[in-house]
């Protein structure tokens, strides 16, 4: 059986260790190499993760970005056909990748009189 592949989108990221953490800072140099996005485009791009892209617009973030194609997408398994199996025999955590919502959260500070 094929192992259906899926894929994550990094723009986020790799824009903040750019320093950039504005969707309104890359809208003016995707102008600049030709691609006219509108705001909500812009940060759709961004936040996220793109069904259609198209490759000039692909290649100006690159080039803006100054980062390969393996830092923007990064392919993965998709995700339901092997995590059904595993926690069905399992019964919890795949290999330490799932975290619950509860494991993120701060504990509950505890205020004592003295």
């Amino acid at each position: 059986m094929t192992p259906q592949l899926d894929y994550r989108w990094h723009l986020r990221e790799v824009m903040a260790t750019r320093g950039m953490f504005s969707t309104t800072d890359l809208r003016p140099l995707l102008a600049e190499r030709g691609i006219a996005l509108s705001p909500s485009q812009t940060y759709r791009l961004v936040v996220e993760r793109p069904e259609r892209l198209s490759l000039k617009t692909l290649m100006a973030l690159l080039d803006i970005l100054g980062c390969t194609m393996d830092e923007l997408i990064e392919p993965v398994a998709a995700a339901g056909s092997r995590r059904r199996h595993s926690a069905a025999a399992g019964g919890g955590l795949v290999a330490g990748k799932d975290v619950g919502l509860g494991d993120l959260r701060p504990k509950r500070a505890r205020i004592v009189p003295e």
